[in-house]
């Protein structure tokens, strides 16, 4: 049997050229009804007891792969090991030539199982009907809710509501109304979200659907518009890291704790743009129940990363279960089955566990990362930073008074968070002659459900009423204070702490304001007692030293058991990378026909091995895209840096090519338009195109005549814009040390010294669901915008760069990840609007 796995292990060496040819991020059953759900019917009394019975009895096991369900083509037996990401993604790939699997760095067309929106569905609506669609392609594949903005009765955002639920009337499609409910957290409990599917929104929260093992990432406008036209659009298979979870979660510690100290522990970009997969023993796993697991997942959007996702195992599958009886229970008298049971039913959920898909084992991983969750503490994020944590008995020390504090937000309001703060004050209430305690002199407490059946629940369990009695002040559910709407927002010089997800500075009101994150009981008792506290429910264990976490998975040499079949399998796993990183070395060395660096092979030079691996061009795309390199030095080039907010929303300046041209990069280099020129290759260094998600730093660029970015990496989102407005854009983190080595011999010149932060105006509210602005270098300490001399052309079928350092210089070539087809298609099409407009003519 060793033998038998070995060797077909040794199989997986030899690949064919497509299959092994790296990608380069950025070049790198329900009937037809719509579902109006103001009021779900009330809950029956469920004890908070049996809650608690029925989301831990249950022992997780390390699945990590899903079924395929009814709508999804079954997906083939694997010969090349794949992660949990890519085995979700494989089955919800269209369009893959016959043997071929999805790995990290894949453009694939993607048809996801659900696609939510929330206020922005009137934008998306706007841009579906502006493309020349009319009907939904699927309406089983979209579900709309309204969340951000439910306190606004203004009649402008009122008249957009009722434009968003008479669209979705007439398509058909499952709606749900302000005060309902967030709508990540709808999309979790009513089933949507399923175990072992994608679902996408246009919201940057949609990680937390991995809580439940469901691939949730985020998606911008037009791709929704794409998926509502067609059911398509694309997606890049991030690098993807694996996070290994140790030890048992102490009692006083919750999953709050965890996602914020992995916020602040790991708070060097580690998991940028990556997809993550979290991993640990039945044990360990066995001490983060769903809840947990969902706040984990959602603030994942704040670590850096476009997933967050959990393995299908016995702890799920408890309260699949409890949901599923939960959705049979409450249906109302006249009802064969609920909406919701059409969802979550125990046949629906035989046919899920009866395969539950698990990572393969050898699955490639572009980094593991481990936390000892044994040796956490409560942990308090801030002020105004999630890459600030600090535990929270450092915090208690310092005395921090408070003005405000929050209980909002799909992050932390469900029931068992709202039964954690009211229990704060119960407990304190046997110090208080039974009487429940008010909270703290001069602070004010708001509290909002996740959903109003959470607030049901809340209520059943007299947890709700436990809060209002201590004079904390209802909000609708909704995100509210959470993104800075509505009622409570920090003034300025308050002081604020709350269990949302994001505290940016301005992000829940003044920017003039501090903001802290933690807990629901952290969160609870601060308001009680009027700093930030907590209850006291954690002990340090004796003999703790510090948190343990690091690279790789955490697992001590002599408590590892591995069988013989697994050595054999890292013995050739080890060989392969040796292999992979010889030929890597190999073609940096040389040009792809063995030749010195520097050389291009022609045409009629090509061996038969290259002319295998040459990438097919569609006619209309170039094969070759060649300019002189503009050089902006500078990290974390954002998007008020490129395009600046206060023409963000001005739709007659930012419909206007020509004025856009203008404008472009000014906030990073007033010069800008003046240095750089048509047909200029665009330069920059890591992480370009972070911050918003306004389309026009795409467009802005294509307006000042510039068609190609290269850059050390760039934001995700920009990325997605990019390609879908016919921008392309290129990673070559060699380039940009080359360049920082000729232009930039002084530290202070790096883009990385001298801070003065770009701010995003108060106004941009696309702000409030982004990065905050980064540090850029003082105009004083370099020339910001600098034309090099150098040439840069990237060879798209050969997928590989020649850069010519100035007239005489020496030129190099560097192998880049592959532009495939269906991106070239987008391209070539001038964006992704035009390319569905193309889609639904040839329909027709």
């Amino acid at each position: 049997m060793a033998s038998l796995r070995a060797g077909r292990s040794l199989q997986r060496l030899v690949r064919s050229p497509a299959a092994a040819r790296p990608q380069c991020a950025f070049a790198r059953a329900r009937g037809p009804v719509t579902t109006y759900l103001h009021h779900r019917p009330r809950h029956l009394s469920i004890t908070s007891a049996r809650w608690q019975a029925e989301a831990t009895d249950a022992f997780p096991s390390l699945l990590a792969n899903t079924p395929p369900d009814v709508l999804s083509r079954p997906a083939p037996t694997p010969t090349i090991p794949q992660t949990l990401t890519e085995k979700i993604v494989q089955r919800y790939s269209q369009g893959l030539p016959e043997g071929k699997f999805v790995k990290s760095g894949d453009y694939v067309t993607l048809s996801p199982h659900k696609c939510m929106t929330h206020d922005n569905s009137w934008p998306v609506a706007t841009k579906f009907m502006s493309i020349g669609a009319s009907q939904i392609h699927d309406k089983n594949q979209i579900v709309m809710t309204l969340d951000h903005d439910v306190q606004n009765k203004s009649e402008k955002n009122l008249s957009k509501y009722r434009q968003i639920e008479e669209f979705a009337k007439k398509q058909g499609v499952d709606f749900y109304p302000a005060g309902r409910g967030i709508g990540h957290q709808i999309m979790i409990e009513e089933g949507y979200a399923w175990p072992g599917t994608m679902a996408v929104a246009s919201d940057s929260h949609s990680n937390m659907y991995g809580g439940v093992a469901c691939l949730g990432t985020p998606v911008v406008r037009t791709d929704a518009a794409s998926i509502w036209a067609t059911g398509r659009t694309w997606w890049q298979i991030p690098p993807i890291a694996r996070v290994n979870f140790t030890g048992v979660l102490p009692q006083g510690v919750t999953g709050k704790d965890v996602i914020v100290a992995l916020c602040g522990l790991f708070n060097n970009d580690e998991v940028l743009n990556h997809a993550i997969e979290f991993t640990g023993s039945t044990t360990t796993m066995r001490s983060l129940p769903v809840d947990h697991r969902l706040a984990i997942a959602n603030m994942t959007t704040e670590w850096g990363a476009l997933s967050g996702l959990f393995p299908i195992d016995d702890v799920l599958k408890g309260w699949l279960r409890f949901k599923a009886t939960e959705a049979n229970m409450y249906r109302a008298p006249t009802q064969t089955a609920s909406p919701t049971s059409q969802r979550f039913n125990h046949e629906r959920l035989d046919e899920l566990l009866a395969d539950p898909v698990t990572a393969d084992k050898g699955a490639t991983y572009a980094k593991e990362l481990f936390l000892d969750l044994s040796t956490l503490s409560p942990y308090v994020s801030g002020p105004n930073s999630v890459k600030v944590a600090t535990p929270l008995a450092e915090l208690e020390q310092q005395s921090i008074s408070i003005n405000k504090a929050y209980l909002v937000s799909c992050t932390n309001s469900r029931r068992s968070d709202i039964a954690a703060a009211a229990k704060v004050f119960k407990d304190a209430a046997a110090h208080n002659g039974g009487k429940i305690p008010k909270i703290a002199n001069g602070v004010s407490f708001y509290i909002a459900a996740a959903s109003l059946p959470e607030q049901q629940a809340a209520e059943e369990q007299g947890d709700w009423q436990a809060l209002l009695e201590a004079g904390a002040q209802p909000l609708p559910s909704g995100c509210g204070p959470c993104i800075g709407l509505g009622t409570g927002l920090l003034e300025p010089g308050e002081v604020g702490i709350s269990a949302s997800n994001r505290n940016f500075k301005g992000r829940m009101g003044s920017t003039d304001a501090k903001a802290y994150l933690g807990s629901p009981e952290v969160v609870a008792a601060s308001a009680l007692q009027g700093k930030i506290a907590g209850p006291g429910w954690y002990e340090r264990p004796d003999g703790w030293t510090e948190v343990k976490k690091g690279e790789g998975d955490g697992i001590k040499e002599e408590e590892r058991m591995i069988s013989i079949e697994d050595a054999l399998d890292k013995l050739v796993r080890d060989a392969e990378a040796a292999i992979q990183e010889a030929e890597q070395r190999l073609a940096s060395a040389t040009g792809a026909d063995g030749s010195a660096s520097g050389t291009v092979p022609l045409e009629s030079d090509k061996t038969d091995s290259e002319s295998s691996s040459l990438t097919e061009i569609l006619p209309g795309f170039p094969e070759k895209v060649t300019g002189e390199i503009v050089w902006c030095n500078a990290d974390n080039v954002n998007t008020d840096a490129i395009y600046p907010g206060k023409y963000t929303y001005d739709d007659a300046f930012s419909s206007d090519p020509a004025k856009m041209a203008t404008v472009t990069m000014e906030n990073y280099d007033k010069n800008f338009g003046n240095v750089a020129k048509p047909g200029d290759i665009l330069v920059s260094g890591f992480n370009f195109g972070c911050g918003s998600s306004r389309e026009q730093a795409a467009t802005a660029i294509l307006a000042k005549g510039i068609n190609l970015v290269v850059a050390g990496s760039f934001g995700n989102i920009f990325s997605r814009n990019s390609i879908n407005n016919a921008l392309m854009g290129v990673e070559v983190p060699k380039l940009i040390e080359r360049l920082r080595t000729v232009f930039s011999p002084s530290p202070s010149a790096t883009g990385k010294a001298g801070t003065a932060p770009i701010t995003e105006p108060s106004q941009n509210k696309q702000s409030l669901d982004s990065p905050p602005p980064a540090p850029q270098a003082k105009p004083s300490e370099q020339e910001l915008t600098v034309r090099t001399g150098w040439t840069f052309t990237w060879d798209v079928r050969r997928s590989q760069v020649v850069v010519r350092e100035g007239e005489g210089g020496d030129s190099w070539t560097q192998k880049v990840g592959e532009l495939p087809p269906n991106v070239q298609e987008i391209i070539a099409r001038g964006g992704l609007e035009k390319w569905v407009r193309k889609e639904i003519s040839s329909a027709l």
